[in-house]
Order: structure tokens, then C-alpha cells, then sequence
């Protein structure tokens, strides 16, 4: 794989950013993504202008083994465990069209979390998590989450003959038009039992569910996040990962949201860097640079230093604590949530200051949408939003964290 140029990352960061993988896993990864770079950069326009996912690189990827990356190698994947790695992979892809590598987010993360129940999961959810993982590794399984309601909550129930129905409708669900299973955020509600969180796997052909073609999204356009509905889904009860009480905070849990969510952060490193490329790019073709214009370049590489620093430091934590369930699950679950949200809350800030500064030196071209750096612009604040946690709810988490509840 071509190793980017000196002028790709600020700094020396070798070492200390996400610029490098840590394992041969990860090497193998950026060696396969790298065959997609052209394509995607060349084909972004169009699919930002038409909010259409690529959905025949999808299909080269499944095929050549890239939707299969964090499955284990036992199971028929590349093996990527490293979060750092998984993270890298999507700051590549980012950089040439990021809502791609939002979907592909999807992919990813499904596979790290399906590899942690398959190895530490309840005996009850073990089967199930591997079934789903060796389907991902063959290229057979395009598997994305399922969070966010639209009006009111998801619920499952029990129907009479034991199984269960699964009724609401999910909105952002990126990947979803491709996709053949769905992870499912959803209340539990069984009569004489108290109510409780569930995960139901939902597969594309169940009766009762729709995949609607809704997204009209300002940013992440080729993320394909559209709304998915839930009509009296028969879910069987062996499909359903089960979770925590709802309302009620378990530390322990946040080990998993971090495995789940703390690669995303690659994303929008990877759209901050982009956005510099373009601007150094504007400026070496003009030559000559005015004072404000160095002082604005340094300042630039300052916030991706720090960036590439806080989120490289945070991934190496999550990465170290990961499988270590030999202590406090509720103080590892701490542990690993803290660092990952200061990197998010530095990356939703500190992003968005980058892309601003280098539209600002690239000028009014860069404010058409026609331009590269327009599309950054609207990508790169979707970050602000994207749980755990939206900013409020992160400041409420770190504040707890320094002042207590």
C-alpha cells in the first residue's frame, strides 16, 4: 500500500496518530481498501449530488472479502480486532467519500461486536453470534444497526406461541438498503415481567418489514441512512441478544457502546485531513502565502495534531481493555468510555474548525457544491450528533465524571 506523503498528516505522527496499523490484520485491510480509493474519489460527486450509495463497490467488497474484516479469522475474516486499525481504515476511506465509510462503519462495527458475544456472550446468545459472524465472513451477510425511533419506541412482545413481534420504525439507518439483517435497539415488554432492552436480529425478508427509500439527507449522502419499518415482525426467540434495564445506567454496558462507536471517530479525522489536501493543494498551485494565511495553515495542522493524538491515545486504551474482563466491568466500562468521548468531544469540535478554515483559504469556489470542500463541509457535522454521545449528553458524561452525580 502507497504510504501517504509527508504533507498527509501534520507533524510526525508515525508514532503517535492514526496514520499507521498495528497489526497485520490491519495492514491486510488498507491493502484491500486501497483498490477502492480511486473509484470512490471519482465517483463522490455524483453520489453526494444523487444520495445514492455505491452499491456496486458494496458488492465488490463483499465479494472480495472487505465486509468480512472484523470477523475472526476462524470464522472466515480477515481478523481486524484493533480498534485503532478499524478506525484507520475508515479515516482512509473517508478522505475520498465519507459516507461510504459511514455505511461501511456499520459493517465493521456489527462484526467487533458479534466477535465479543461469540467469545464472551451468554451460551444462549453464542450461536447466534456466530452464525451471523461465519454468514459476514463468506460475504453471504450485510449487517447493519437499527437505533434511533421514529415516532415513539420499539417494542417486541410475546406473541402466543412463545416467539416474539417486533413493531416501531428506525430512522438513519445507514446501509440499509443493502443490507440483510438489522440489529434492533427495541424495548422488551412480556406481560407479569418488567421491561426490559433487547437487540432482536431481523432479517431482510421478514413479513412486516419495509425498507423505505426516504434519505434526503444535507451530509453523509452516500451513507444510504434511510428509515426502516417494523410491522408485526415474527422474531424467534433464539434471535434476540438480550440488554440492560432501560433508564437504568450500567458503567459495565459502556465497554460495549465504546467497541460499537469509537472507530467512527477515523471518520472525521479522515474528512479534516481531506479537506487540508485540498487546501494545501489551492494554495501551492497559487504560490506565495500572506502571513494570515501561514498563521491559519499552522493552526490547521495544530487541531489535526491533537486530533490525531487524543484519538489515537483513546483508541489505544479501548484497544488495551477490550477483552480484559478480569477486574471492575463497571470501572473498565468507565474506563474506556471517558478518553473515547474527550477524543469525540475535541474530534466534533476541532473537525469542523479545520474544514471551515481550509473553505476559508480555498475561497468562494469552494462554496459550490460542486466543489470537493462543500461536501466536507456538510459531512464533517454529522459528528455532532452521532451517539454515544450528542454533545449535551457527552458534557453531561464528562462533567459527572470530574464532579460526580
Amino acid at each position: 500500500m502507497t504510504k501517504p506523503s509527508v504533507h498527509e498528516h501534520p507533524g510526525v505522527l508515525a508514532d503517535n496518530g492514526l496514520c499507521e496499523p498495528k497489526t497485520p490484520a490491519g495492514r491486510r485491510l488498507l491493502d484491500l481498501l486501497e483498490r477502492y480509493l480511486p473509484a470512490l474519489e471519482a465517483e463522490s460527486r455524483d453520489n453526494d449530488r444523487e444520495a445514492t450509495l455505491p452499491v456496486h463497490l458494496f458488492d465488490r467488497m463483499r465479494k472480495e472479502g472487505v465486509l468480512g474484516a472484523t470477523v475472526p479469522e476462524d470464522l472466515g475474516g480477515l481478523g481486524v480486532h484493533s480498534l485503532h486499525d478499524v478506525a484507520l481504515a475508515l479515516a482512509r476511506i473517508a478522505g475520498r467519500d465519507a459516507g461510504v465509510a459511514l455505511a461501511l462503519h456499520m459493517q465493521f462495527s456489527r462484526g467487533l461486536t458479534l466477535d465479543f458475544e461469540w467469545r464472551h456472550g451468554a451460551p444462549s446468545t453464542r450461536p447466534l453470534a456466530e452464525d451471523l459472524l461465519r454468514q459476514m465472513g463468506a460475504g453471504e451477510a450485510v449487517i447493519c444497526g437499527a437505533v434511533k425511533d421514529v415516532r415513539g419506541t420499539t417494542v417486541l412482545t410475546r406473541a402466543a406461541d412463545g416467539s416474539y413481534r417486533l413493531n416501531g420504525r428506525k430512522t438513519l439507518v445507514s446501509m440499509a438498503g443493502i443490507a440483510t439483517h438489522y440489529v434492533v435497539s427495541t424495548r422488551l415488554e412480556e406481560a407479569g415481567a418488567p421491561v426490559r432492552l433487547a437487540a432482536p436480529v431481523v432479517a431482510r425478508t421478514t413479513p412486516g418489514l419495509t425498507v423505505l427509500d426516504n434519505w434526503d439527507g444535507m451530509g453523509m449522502r452516500s451513507s444510504g441512512s434511510v428509515d426502516i419499518v417494523f410491522d408485526g415482525c415474527p422474531v424467534d426467540r433464539d434471535r434476540v441478544l438480550p440488554r440492560g434495564e432501560p433508564g437504568v445506567r450500567d458503567d459495565a454496558a459502556l465497554a460495549g457502546q465504546t467497541v460499537s462507536s469509537i472507530a467512527m471517530l477515523g471518520i472525521y479525522v479522515g474528512i479534516a485531513e481531506a479537506a487540508r489536501r485540498i487546501a494545501l493543494t489551492e494554495l501551492r498551485r497559487r504560490g506565495g502565502a500572506p502571513a494570515g494565511v501561514r498563521t491559519t495553515v499552522a493552526e490547521i495542522d495544530a487541531r489535526l495534531f491533537a486530533l490525531h493524538t487524543a484519538v489515537a491515545s483513546a483508541l489505544t486504551t479501548a484497544d488495551r481493555l477490550a477483552d480484559d474482563l478480569s477486574g471492575d466491568l463497571a470501572a473498565r466500562g468507565r474506563a474506556m468510555m471517558t478518553p473515547f468521548q474527550y477524543a469525540k468531544l475535541l474530534v466534533n469540535r476541532h473537525s469542523v474548525g479545520v474544514v471551515d478554515d481550509c473553505l476559508m483559504l480555498v475561497g468562494g469556489a469552494g462554496y459550490s457544491n460542486s466543489h470537493p470542500l462543500a461536501r466536507l463541509y456538510r459531512d464533517v457535522r454529522a459528528g455532532g450528533f452521532m451517539h454515544p454521545y450528542n454533545f449535551t449528553d457527552g458534557v453531561d458524561y464528562l462533567s459527572e465524571v470530574v464532579l460526580g452525580r
